[in-house]
Order: C-alpha cells, then structure tokens, then sequence
C-alpha cells in the first residue's frame, strides 16, 4: 500500500505514469486503481475578477463570485454563493468562468487548500483553480482528497512573497483514483467516521468550555471574597487591609520627603468606594498606583519609536517581551524576540523586569490580560503595548493580583475604561487608577492557594483535553491517509474484484 501523499515524493510517483494512459503502480495500489494527474481527470479552470471599478459588472449581479476569503472559517462541503455577485457583463468582460454544479473549487494563493464543491453555477476570482470533473469521478472524493493534502498541493507552488499554485502546476498534482463504485463506498465511509469523529471532538470542546466558565467562577469567587468565607470568620484578629495600606502609604510619604526636602509630596489618588461595591470586612479598595513600589517606572510601559527600532534586534540578547508573550497567569516564550545588550545597557533597563513583577497587556479582547514574569530567567525589557509593575510586596502579593486582573470582574473594569475603534486600548493612567479589591495580607496567601488548589485540578484536565483533541485531528488525517490508500474499506468483501478503470 502507498503511504499518505502528504510530505511524500510524489513527483517521482506521477513521473513513474505513463503521461498518455496513466499507467497503474499496482504494486502500490489496490487492484482497480490507477494513479493520475488532476489533469488527467479533469479540466482546470482559473478565475477572475471583474473591473471593480465598473458598476455595471456588479450592481444586481445574480451569478454566485466567490474569493478564498469566503471559504475561510467555511467547515460545510458545498457552497452556493459567498459575500458577492457579479453580472453577466461582469463574467463576460473578466477571465471569471461560470463553473458548473459539481465543480471542486480549490484556493491556490492566499492561501492554498481551502477546498468547497460548487452546489449550483458559479464563478470565482482568480485565487482558484477549479477542477471540472469528468465522468467517473465523484466531486466528493476529489473534495476528500485535496482536503487531507494540503502540503501535496503546497509542493507544486512557487513564490517569493506568497506561494501560488499555477494552473499548469495544480494540473501535475497526482491522485489515487479508485474505481467510481469504490469511489462512492468510500467518500461515505470517510463522512461516516468523521461524524463520529467531530461528535467527540465536540464533546470535548464542551468540556473545555466548561472548564473555562469553572475557572472564571472561581476567580470571580476568590476576589469577591466568597471562596474564604470560613477562613475569615476563624481568623477575625488580622489587621485589615485599609489599615495596613495606610501605614505603608504614610511610610513612603515619610521616605519620599526625606529624599526630597522642600517638595510637596503628591499622594496617590484611592478609587471613589461609593461607586464601587461593598466589600468584605477587613478588604478595602485600592489602585494600581497605591500598591507599585513607590520607585520610578515601578508601573510604566515599554518606550516608543523614537529609541524603540527594530534595526536593534538581535538573534540573541535581552529579551523582548511583546503582547504574544502575555497569555492569563503564563509568561510565554513563543516567538522570541532579543534587543541589542549593548542598546539594553545604554537606554531600556528603566523598562525592564527581573523577575517577579506583573506583565499587563495594553492592547486586546480584552486589554488588561496579566501574566508575572517569572524569577531567575534573567532581564527582558517590555514593549509600548506591555505594562509591566513592580508589586510592593508589604501590602500585596503579586498572584493575588494577577488572579484579580485575568478575573471577569477586573476585565470587563479594563474594556469600559479602554478606549478604540477596532482594538481596545487600556492607557497607561487608565491602568494606575483602576480600582483593585484588597483583601488582609494574610488572607491573600490564603486566597491564591485556594484558587491554586482549585484550579490544579482543571489543569489536568485542560492538559489531557488538549491531548485528545490533537489526537482526534491525528485520527482525521490518518482516515484520510487509509481511504486514499486503499485501505479504509475491505476490498475482500466488494461485490467485485475490478471496477471500472478511468
């Protein structure tokens, strides 16, 4: 039996047929089957796109004109139409071809592989190649096929700034054909095990889902001061948190004055309490500002353009913290990016961290998003759309926190202060005045290993639904690899030993 196309040599397979019968490999194939080019079964046909400059070719257009952006995002197997129409004149004036019911439409630049059939007329832009069957060949297993071989089609493009499948190409691109009863037996067993297959996949994905609404629960039950509700009634000598806060704040005004004879000190500015809700005994309502180390940059963000240049990049060096390395309660390293040491040295260490200090996003859906960057890694420097802050650990423990800023509660505070058309800014003052709920020090510690408790377990879980999930797209390519090798169906058991040869 072959084995599955994709990332194999087929070129040397499809060289090995004879160009004018298509020769079998019957070593390699079932008996019945033939391999073949996607010229040999069918016409390909590219697209166009009408002058969109000219009304006339799209104004009341009733002919379905679909572009690869239409089947982005699109799991159904037909298509009858995308966002757009074109008129008579639009199809006649244009290289755009009315392509037949049945017709496998293939995307073959920005990107390759998305793949539908054509459920009634229609035409495309020219990032198609569309592949008008012959008889013999069913549009469902052609669909089948091209959908498991993505990087097949992908071998036969060429570009430099985005790859393109030219028709003359995509004509070379070999297939497995089975004989046109086989044909149908399989495309029904493929649909058969991937309904299976995505009833799973979506049972998982409810779990998942589940476990994202458990978690938020508990964040939302921790930082409302439900979670400790025994803890605080068996422990009602600790000293409340208005009263620490202000003993912390009253010794900095003290340092800072010391420091700075003859100035005026400028007091951090607590949230108006009569706007927000009640909170439990002993918590009091604080900012961002009240609880940073009171040093210079303890909160800022990463510097702009004007010092801030990419021609400062490096391979290996400072690391850049940017806005993909901030994920809720994880520092990620995925996409790296270093800044010059030497550059680092001169201008970035007042935006750098070391270890311990909070990362908050800027920019997102929502902004806000907060991770700590984690101790013994060494420096890194954040960018213009990261907040970083030093936590004054007398008065706040960092995880307590970052737990309040990933909750519900502090996001949807974030989004209504954020501002933007298309993307949610939070600002750096936004941030230092966004009220934040602080419980006693002592009861922190308690909050954060109760949430970490709880949320231990929902770990595991997320880990091993991740897992089955990777595992269910593993199972899909791999019915695919045994349907186009002849081996999903018992050939034994068919009602013949050859079919129809094509």
């Amino acid at each position: 039996m072959i084995n599955n196309p994709v990332g194999a040599d087929l070129r040397a397979c499809s060289a090995h047929m004879n160009e004018n019968t298509g020769s079998p490999l019957q070593k390699d194939l079932p008996e019945g089957w033939f391999w073949k080019t996607m010229g040999e079964i069918s016409d390909v046909i590219g697209g166009g796109t009408p002058q969109t400059n000219v009304l006339e070719y799209y104004n009341d257009g009733n002919i379905p004109w679909i572009t690869p952006a239409d089947l982005s995002g699109y799991n159904n197997k037909y298509i009858s139409h995308g966002s757009r129409f074109i008129t008579e004149a639009g199809l006649k004036n244009s290289s755009a071809r009315l392509l037949p019911a049945g017709t496998v439409l293939f995307t073959t630049r920005a990107p390759i592989g998305y793949v539908a059939i054509a459920s009634n007329p229609i035409s495309t832009n020219q990032g198609f190649k569309s592949f008008v069957l012959k008889e013999g060949i069913l549009p469902d297993y052609v669909y089948w096929y091209l959908k498991g071989n993505k990087c097949l089609a992908e071998s036969y493009a060429s570009g430099t700034t985005f790859l393109e499948l030219a028709g003359a190409k995509a004509k070379q691109i070999p297939i497995p054909i089975a004989p046109p009863n086989e044909q149908k037996l399989i495309v029904a067993e493929i649909e058969k095990q991937f309904s299976r297959l995505d009833e799973a996949v979506a049972s998982l994905k409810r779990v998942k889902a589940n476990l994202k609404r458990y978690k938020a629960a508990v964040l939302k039950a921790a930082v409302e001061g439900k979670l400790t509700e025994e803890w605080r009634k068996r422990h009602i000598d600790v000293e409340p948190a208005s009263d620490l806060l202000k003993h912390i704040l009253a010794e900095r005004k003290k340092k800072w004055e010391a420091e700075h004879p003859g100035k005026k000190y400028k007091e951090p500015t607590p949230p108006d309490a009569s706007k927000l809700p009640e909170l439990p005994e002993g918590w009091v309502w604080a900012t961002p500002e009240m609880l940073a180390q009171h040093e210079e940059n303890s909160i800022c963000a990463g510097p702009f353009g004007t010092i801030f240049k990419a021609k400062d990049f490096r391979e290996e060096g400072i690391p850049i913290i940017f806005l993909r390395h901030v994920a809720p309660g994880k520092y990620l390293t995925y996409k790296p990016g270093f800044m010059d040491k030497n550059k680092w040295k001169e201008l970035f260490q007042p935006y750098s961290v070391y270890g311990g200090e909070l990362l908050i996003t800027k920019l997102g859906e929502p902004p806000g998003i907060c991770a700590i960057y984690p101790e013994n890694i060494g420096p890194a420097m954040v960018t213009p759309d990261v907040i970083k802050m030093t936590v004054n650990r007398n008065v706040a423990r960092s995880k307590y926190l970052m737990y309040y800023l990933n909750s519900q509660i502090a996001m949807r505070a974030s989004s209504e202060l954020a501002f933007g058309t298309t993307r949610l800014r939070l600002t750096l003052p936004t941030f230092r005045h966004l009220p934040i709920p602080v419980p006693p020090l002592a009861k922190q510690h308690v909050i954060v290993a109760e949430i970490e408790n709880r949320l231990s377990v929902t770990e595991e879980i997320d880990i091993a639904l991740e897992i089955n999930l990777k595992r269910g797209e593993r199972l899909r390519q791999s019915i695919l690899k045994k349907a186009f090798s002849g081996r999903l169906i018992e050939h034994d058991k068919l009602p013949y030993k050859k079919g129809i040869h094509c």
